[in-house]
């Protein structure tokens, strides 16, 4: 049957809302007007010398009564166009209008226009069909087949209008590929959001209060225009079809939008590029989308980019994020995401931000399994490497490495800051806790600075904590070092013939702690095995544990230090009893990652709990109270390194010896951090294999300078130089 109906040709400008959803005694332009804003004295009808001049210029209109200008009119500006239905122009002076150096004259040429709104000054030349838009002041719209808006437009939001079956919904299924933890896309939509929307499925009634939230966002009534706003440019488009955009948006060359809403404004402005298809999604402010991307069922936070033929296919990619050249399919990605390489997939995976995907890696991908709806979970900083391989359904504690193979089972890695290795010839797993603090600290050091600097949003309405060492990662040293003893006290048993079946987890423990807490050479001979982190047969064998204990326990130290500095630096008069006081009686709980903002996980219940009972109403509600609990963090996290450092120190309180030995033993590795931050650099500059593709070492400077010059090293001399003034200031007198 065909699709095609023939109509009156008086329907071109005519009927926009079925007569069914148009309320009594109103037109088709009700909604039109509230868009508008603007008095209806704002334009007038042409004088007839006006239209007489339009129709010497090629200008025809179905009804000229219903062509409205404003003064002052330039009629000459307009040349070769067809109106149909109610439009109407606002001021247009003889200018022109500039954008990147190309030149355009304000006015409509050679383009059809049906019921639209037109701001002051605008340019619109070779639109084949713009249909029912309110265009905004110097706007460009140059060389475009078709923009139009349907009377039941959602602009990516995942709602249904009036009339609608609810089977138009648009769901965005994001974690797994077979479903079952979709999120509804919509305009100022978080990562932690569709975090809590995908995690927490259990709890249905949170789910049901999500869907009504969402709901209540947006106007179910249909009729709603399409919007460009100020100074927008597009230019040598294909189809634009219910697109909302931005002011200051610039869209060149795109195939087809379709169903979107384009976030940007004046000091964020938002950009899509030549060869682009997105349809059902949501652009973040300040997001660049280049060189034949495509996107359906999405949502891009703020300042992220895709690049270069890049895929995003029900996933939410978070603030900061690049993605060039790969697929990314059913994700929930949180901010700070780098995945730049061609070979490289991501499917059906949580990544909690501050991430890297190498080439070659395909994680999430279920070809090397008989199932379909398997997930990949990764905590903040997951880095795997060039051509890695994984299984559905693993697990990884924070900024884990995982080194180039074909992982051939699933993963359970709780060790975290740790280096993963597929040890195929010697059947075995091999993983390195805390490799990142022994053997690249400039690389886990520049972490958190990159990604702050890299933070272009001008609005952070998604908080982020940056911080490599932070009270989620703290919880995960805790656990880690709990681990390693009750591991070593286990092969401790092994080594002297004995089995473990009739010790406990406690008493495991008691006999690793003094192995690992003594020399290194206690537990040299010893095998240490990880446990229930690879489903497989194969040993999980740990590599250099008493280093990796001892890396663990400096790391808890150095982030309870830096944290309880900023609270005496808040508080100079604050004595060590007051650091008592103020922050004692708490204790080392859970912490939950709310799409890069970290929050106790009681918070995080209680969150939920107030948007089941309805004490938050909205998503504006949630929001703000998730300001709230940025607000109340630094005292959280220093209650938490607090309570880190007493149990690190085996202390119920924290005496003045105590507190000026904990700052001696900050600085030392604050120091150790400066020292080999600037060894690890020097080493790039030291290798003669680098050095091999110059010339001398005068060519080299040149191109690549040198490790005392290197921005970051500076800095962190520049901290530890503070580091020091603030211990010394600190420290409590005798």
């Amino acid at each position: 049957m065909s699709e095609i109906n023939v109509l009156s040709a008086h329907d071109l400008g005519g009927k926009f809302i079925p007569e069914e959803f148009l309320p009594e005694g109103r037109d088709d332009n009700y909604l039109r007007d509230l868009q508008a804003g603007k008095p209806a004295d704002s334009w007038r009808q042409l004088r007839s010398h006006e239209i007489a001049e339009l129709v010497k210029n090629g200008v025809t209109c179905d009804d000229w009564d219903a062509l409205y200008v404003s003064d002052p009119f330039t009629p000459h500006l307009l040349k070769n166009c067809e109106f149909s239905g109610l439009v109407r122009i606002g001021r247009l002076d003889d200018v022109v209008l500039e954008h990147h150096e190309l030149k355009t004259p304000a006015g409509i040429t050679n383009s059809r226009i049906i019921a639209c709104d037109i701001g002051d000054n605008a340019a619109i030349h070779n639109v084949s069909y713009l249909s029912r838009y309110i265009i905004g002041n110097h706007v460009i719209l140059l060389n475009i087949d078709e923009m139009h808006t349907t009377n039941h437009a959602k602009f990516g939001n995942g709602i249904v209008k009036d009339g609608d079956p609810e089977s138009v919904r648009i769901w965005m299924e994001v974690m797994n590929e077979a479903g079952g933890r979709g999120v509804l896309p919509f305009d100022g939509m978080l990562a932690a959001d569709a975090y809590l929307w995908a995690k927490y499925r259990d709890d249905a009634a949170l789910q049901e209060r999500f869907l009504q939230m969402t709901d209540a966002l947006f106007d179910s009534r249909r009729g709603f225009f399409g919007v460009v706003g100020d100074a927008a440019v597009v230019k040598n488009s294909r189809i634009l079809k219910d697109v909302k955009i931005g002011p200051g948006c610039y869209i060149k060359g795109a195939n087809k939008l379709k169903n979107l809403t384009i976030n940007s404004r004046e000091d964020e402005p938002s950009q899509i590029g030549e060869g682009v298809e997105l349809v059902n999604g949501i652009v973040g402010y300040g997001c660049q989308v280049f060189y034949g991307c495509k996107g359906v069922r999405f949502v891009m936070g703020d300042h992220a980019k895709l690049k270069y033929g890049a895929r995003l296919i029900h996933s939410f990619l978070g603030d900061n994020s690049t993605v060039s050249c790969c697929e990314i399919l059913n994700n929930l990605v949180f901010p700070g995401h780098e995945q730049h390489h061609n070979n490289s997939f991501l499917v059906a995976a949580l990544v909690m931000g501050q991430s890297n995907l190498a080439a070659g890696a395909t994680i999430g991908s279920n070809h090397n399994s008989r199932a379909n709806d398997g997930e990949i979970q990764a905590g903040r900083g997951f880095w795997p490497g060039l051509c890695t391989t994984l299984k559905h359904s693993s697990r990884f504690a924070s900024f884990v490495l995982l080194a180039k193979g074909d992982y051939p089972a699933e993963l359970n890695i709780t060790l975290p800051f740790a280096l993963v290795r597929d040890d195929a010839p010697h059947h075995r797993l091999l993983v390195t806790p805390a490799y990142w603090w022994n053997s690249n600290l400039y690389a886990l050091a520049r972490n958190a600075w990159k990604y702050a600097a890299r933070d272009r949003r001008k609005i952070k309405n998604q908080h982020i904590e940056f911080d490599a060492l932070a009270p989620d990662t703290a919880g995960e040293i805790l656990h880690a070092l709990t681990l390693l003893e009750i591991w070593t006290g286990k092969a401790s048993l092994c080594a002297q013939g004995q089995a473990d079946t009739d010790a406990d987890a406690e008493m495991l423990a008691g006999l690793g702690r003094p192995l690992l807490r003594g020399p290194e050479s206690g537990v040299a001979d010893l095998e240490v095995l990880g446990e229930d982190m690879e489903n497989s047969s194969r040993k999980t064998v740990l590599s250099k544990p008493w280093r990796g204990y001892h890396a663990y326990r400096e790391m808890l130290h150095y982030y309870a230090v830096k944290n309880l500095l900023d609270y005496v630096r808040a508080h100079p008069a604050a004595t060590v009893a007051d650091v008592n006081d103020a922050l004692g009686n708490s204790e080392r709980q859970e912490w939950v990652n709310l799409g890069g903002q970290l929050v106790p996980a009681a918070d995080a219940d209680a969150l939920r709990e107030d948007i089941t009972s309805g004490v938050l109403r909205c998503w504006r509600d949630v929001h703000e109270a998730y300001d709230r609990l940025w607000e109340a963090y630094p005292l959280a996290k220093q209650r938490h390194a607090f309570a880190t450092l007493l149990a690190l120190l085996d202390a119920d309180r924290l005496s003045e010896p105590l507190w000026n030995a904990a700052l001696d033993e900050g600085l030392r590795i604050q120091e150790h951090v400066c020292e080999q931050v600037y060894r690890t650099r020097k080493k790039d500059y030291e290798n003669r294999f680098r050095q091999a593709t110059f010339r001398n070492a005068a060519e080299m400077e040149a191109v690549l300078g040198t490790p005392e010059g290197d921005r970051f090293v500076q800095q962190v001399a520049e901290e530890t130089k503070e580091f020091r003034q603030i211990v010394a200031s600190a420290r409590a007198k005798d």
